[in-house]
């Protein structure tokens, strides 16, 4: 069950297809599927919330570990696999009298994940936050509310410096509630 939300049906919802392959069983695109290729490549949380750490302005790899709560050897495993795949880029750094070490910054590519990334936030905060998201994500400048949404119309596309990320001030954390035994 996702939150506390009711669950309702909205009949087919399915996308259509053009004539030619309306007939599921005479065509596989196989391995070629550009969506399955993504999740192979954000095959595991790591992976994901090193990206998500990449938007929200990490490039340390200590930072990586600290934030994401898992170990230097799986934050080690996530970036290798990103900058191979051309999502992040590593660059080196010295602090003063200290050996050489590497920053991670997204390529091109990885800020074009940001869509990826703000419509499964977008998704988790309408499902899976009880309607308490901790985070709003807005124009930087304007304050107005950032989303994700499929269109037609040609739109100017946001990029990650232009998202202003605040705490949500209906928000608060369960182990608080779970403390006052309250929840809205």
């Amino acid at each position: 069950m996702l939150g506390n939300a009711s669950v309702s049906y909205h009949g087919c919802v399915a996308m259509n297809f053009e004539e030619r392959l309306r007939d599921r069983d005479t065509w596989s695109i196989g391995d070629g599927c550009s969506a399955e290729r993504v999740l192979g490549l954000l095959s595991t949380k790591t992976v994901f919330l090193v990206v998500r750490e990449c938007f929200y302005g990490t490039t340390r790899f200590e930072d990586f570990a600290t934030r994401i709560g898992t170990t230097a050897p799986a934050v080690s495993r996530a970036l290798k696999q990103l900058e191979s795949a051309g999502v992040v880029v590593r660059t080196p750094y010295r602090e003063p009298g200290s050996r050489s070490r590497y920053e991670y910054r997204l390529t091109e590519a990885g800020e074009d994940l940001l869509p990826v990334f703000m419509s499964l936030m977008q998704w988790g905060d309408k499902h899976l936050q009880d309607g308490r998201p901790p985070l709003t994500f807005t124009e930087a400048g304007t304050g107005r509310a950032l989303g994700v949404h499929v269109t037609a119309e040609p739109v100017r596309d946001a990029e990650s410096a232009d998202v202003e990320i605040r705490l949500n001030p209906a928000w608060r954390r369960p182990e608080d509630d779970a403390a006052t035994g309250t929840r809205d």
